[in-house]
């Protein structure tokens, strides 16, 4: 049931998107942006072990050669309106509240969700506009509180942004106020790699 609903809930965001109306000013892509510098391989949060149990057919694509975005004026017009659509779209709740558990992460498949589910979903939906799974990495950081928090990394040619379900405004990764903890490896899905100095992981991942 809960593909069911996701698969709807993605062909309605995929119409949703392509049927609004062109917006009046269309940002400008940012022209660079520097590339966090990746560490060794890492721990995998549990609340992607546990999201790829219950959605094992999209996360065993195996091993892919990286790939980054060619983030034209139309690729960042897509990338900005998805980030924008997810955003007003789905009702931010916390994990507890909605599942009466700390961390879980899934898709919005009522239209609530926490951080890391506004992430997946934004990853799902710009998949399947074309754009490469590679360059859509889950990313994990700490925020200004020292809290968890999960935000979606954009690898392109022109540097890494991210897509927060806290901001409509895509940055620069290095331009946000989080200390970054790991990310997806742009190889494997499945494998995290540290990003910069080693740190202790959030607990859980929230907001």
């Amino acid at each position: 049931m809960f593909r069911v609903l996701a698969g709807r809930l993605c062909a309605l965001a995929i119409v949703s998107v392509a049927a609004a109306p062109p917006l009046m000013a269309a940002p400008a892509p940012i022209i660079t942006a520097s590339y966090a510098t990746i560490g060794d391989a890492t721990s995998v949060p549990y609340g992607w072990v546990d999201f790829c149990r219950r959605y094992a057919g999209e996360c065993d694509h195996g091993q892919l050669s990286p790939l980054d975005i060619n983030l034209s004026a139309k690729a960042f017009e897509q990338i900005d309106r998805i980030n924008k659509w997810v955003n007003a779209t789905v009702e931010p709740i916390t994990d507890w509240d909605h599942w009466h558990v700390v961390d879980q992460w899934d898709y919005p498949t009522d239209g609530k969700g926490d951080c890391e589910d506004y992430a997946l979903f934004k990853r799902r939906l710009l998949i399947a506009l074309g754009f490469p799974r590679q360059a859509l990495l889950m990313t994990v950081v700490k925020d200004e509180n020292n809290e968890g928090h999960a935000i979606l990394t954009v690898k392109t040619n022109h540097g890494e942004f991210v897509l927060d379900n806290l901001t409509d405004t895509i940055k620069p990764w290095d331009a946000t106020p989080y200390r970054f903890v790991k990310r997806q490896s742009q190889s494997d899905e499945n494998v995290w790699v540290q990003i910069g100095p080693p740190t202790t992981a959030p607990a859980i991942v929230s907001r």
